[in-house]
């Protein structure tokens, strides 16, 4: 009976956060300059519209991709950060502290002080950012393997040391170019959805849904590397391979999304957290929840983010630094009361 509490609870809140993601969507559709109903939106999606109605033009080119790119990048950082959290057995890790992020960010600031976004196309930017991603998460892998196995501790120091350099080497490109680059580098590190490649936003959104998928056939490894790589090794895991498996592609992941979306920080750290508060630390729940929370977390971040200033728009990343760690500061000040 217990168990069939257990599964009966993660049914509804599944059920309730696809209906906040729902409700979140419909906020991000509606508002902003041009203000809309509900109704209106739902027939321009539902039948179309003329190409020449400003109204449908707004939903179907502008808020539309910035809602599917902010679920699929939500989710992706969040199932990332939930991820690299079991395998670290470490609750303050997420994507950005193992030095993807400014992995991506050099490789962004590279290609911007050196023009190579101009005389080779706009495409150069995630592809680049995509690149430095890749180069740190293969240093880190790199550096933390030997003889056929992974040291987690090592690995996350080799992470935040590799992401020092990234980042004081991405300062270095700052301090030394002209006004403009310089402009252009700091707003992409603290990210925005307004990505107009839909090509990009349908490949960040497919490989969000397929790293999901892959997790689930890890749910029990990961559940139970929470007891520690020696119990789960008796446990018949094969840790090695686990971590291993688990690290690339939640690495990767990250890397897509912040190639595509720039840097946008806490979501991979704050969202688990609140899961793990409210419904516990198993993986069967964690994975969906936290893809879930995590997309409607910057859904509602970017409305924020395009009306709190409006008619200017905020980054993304100022709004998701400032409203995570604010939460995170409750949370850890409600954990010790409870204690």
């Amino acid at each position: 009976m217990i168990g069939q509490g257990k599964y009966i609870k993660w049914i509804v809140a599944v059920l309730a956060l696809i209906a906040i993601l729902l409700f979140s969507v419909g906020i991000a559709l509606s508002v902003g300059e041009l203000k809309l109903s509900v109704a209106e939106i739902w027939q321009m999606l539902l039948h179309g519209g003329d190409e020449g109605n400003l109204q449908y033009l707004l939903i179907s080119r502008v808020r539309l991709p910035r809602v599917i790119l902010g679920i699929a990048v939500g989710g992706a950082l969040s199932l990332a950060g939930v991820i690299l959290q079991g395998i670290y057995r470490n609750p303050l890790v997420e994507p950005f502290t193992l030095g993807i992020s400014g992995g991506a960010s050099l490789g962004v600031a590279f290609t911007i002080v050196f023009g190579l976004h101009v005389s080779l196309g706009s495409f150069m930017l995630p592809l680049a950012g995509f690149i430095g991603a890749f180069v740190i998460i293969f240093l880190v892998y790199t550096l933390s393997s030997r003889k056929g196995s992974i040291n987690i501790q090592n690995m996350l120091l080799t992470g935040v040391m590799v992401s020092f350099i990234a980042s004081s080497a991405m300062m270095f490109l700052m301090a030394t170019t002209s006004s403009d680059n310089l402009h252009g580098i700091v707003f992409w590190i603290m990210g925005s959805l307004d990505e107009p490649d839909t090509g990009l936003i349908k490949l960040t959104l497919i490989s969000s849904l397929v790293v999901l998928v892959i997790s689930y056939l890890f749910v029990q490894p990961l559940n139970a590397l929470r007891l520690g790589e020696e119990k789960a090794m008796h446990l018949g895991v094969n840790t090695n391979v686990v971590i291993r498996v688990m690290f690339v592609l939640a690495s990767l992941l990250a890397g897509i999304c912040v190639s595509v979306a720039g840097v946008i920080g806490f979501v991979g750290l704050i969202i688990p957290h609140v899961l793990r508060l409210l419904f516990g630390s198993d993986y069967r729940f964690l994975l969906i929840g936290s893809f879930l929370l995590g997309g409607i977390f910057l859904v509602l971040s970017d409305v924020v983010a395009r009306t709190i200033i409006s008619p200017n728009e905020l980054p993304i990343g100022v709004i998701t630094g400032i409203i995570g760690g604010v939460v995170f500061l409750l949370l850890m000040s409600q954990k010790r009361k409870g204690n």
